[in-house]
């Protein structure tokens, strides 16, 4: 099979949670492409009649749920809505996140809760969900998004990144429950990874924090820093979420891969 071939996902369904905007857009951009036909689901309705519009202008058959993956009771009618749809689900994106920059000690439980509702909750109902559909088939590929955070540790991000972390952790273990059936599970690590343009900067974004570290001058100080000089972009996650989720990573399962310009380098 030529190279090329190994990365296509024509005659496939991608679900991309969080996938209105962002690097969520980005992922489901990249996984159209490639053939997939995209399902994706966020919590406001302008966005995803945009990101439809948009993901429609490139040729790509999509599909959106308006979806709160906090809210447990919400998740199995998401995926039984793409189900009727497209019949199936083939791959899944769990994308869908969120974090507010503080130091522990300024953190309340409440946003302690929010935290993991939004980054881990919803990421557990959607993968169970899924995984009812992959099983029977032998076959699926779910990558999860964490963080570098949650391999590093990271100040402001504590909570976030101990999440993180246990999404890395969660992964490898249904990696391994699950490997008899053919389903591959794997996660993707980005590092500090630059807005593509302002539109992606929501109200509630720690870019847009007066207290941000995320300055222009920060920007070129953390550039410094990585081996390769340069911050990410969304289109670097969204390719390794290609990989993952292609036949080019058909013999790899319950790996985390580092997208961070080298940040870090675990083994």
């Amino acid at each position: 099979m030529a190279v090329r071939e190994l990365f296509e996902l024509r005659g496939q369904v991608a679900l991309v949670t969080g996938g209105s905007r962002g690097l969520g857009l980005q992922i489901a951009s990249a996984l159209g492409e490639m053939g997939a036909k995209i399902a994706l689901c966020a919590r406001r309705p302008g966005e995803l009649a945009t990101a439809a519009t948009t993901l429609e202008s490139l040729g790509i058959d999509a599909f959106t749920v308006l979806c709160d993956l906090a809210r447990p009771e919400q998740v199995p009618p998401l995926v039984d809505a793409v189900m009727g749809r497209y019949g199936t689900v083939d791959v899944l994106v769990n994308n869908v996140g969120w974090d507010q920059l503080m130091f522990f000690t300024q953190t309340t439980p409440e946003l302690w809760q929010k935290i993991i509702q939004i980054n881990y909750v919803g990421m557990l109902n959607c993968t169970k969900c899924v995984l009812d559909i992959m099983i029977p088939k032998n076959t699926g590929a779910i990558v999860s998004i964490s963080s570098d955070a949650s391999r590093s540790g990271e100040p402001r991000e504590a909570v976030y990144g101990g999440v993180k972390a246990a999404i890395n952790s969660f992964m490898k273990t249904i990696a391994k429950e699950n490997g008899r059936y053919g389903i591959r599970c794997n996660v993707v690590c980005p590092g500090v990874t630059l807005p593509q343009g302002a539109d992606e900067i929501g109200n509630t974004s720690m870019w847009t924090k007066t207290d941000s570290f995320f300055t222009p001058e920060q920007f070129e100080k953390i550039a410094k820093s990585l081996p390769l000089r340069k911050l990410g972009r969304a289109e670097d996650t969204a390719n390794a979420v290609v990989f993952l989720a292609s036949s080019a990573a058909g013999y790899v399962t319950g790996q985390v891969l580092s997208v961070s310009g080298g940040y870090t380098m675990i083994g």
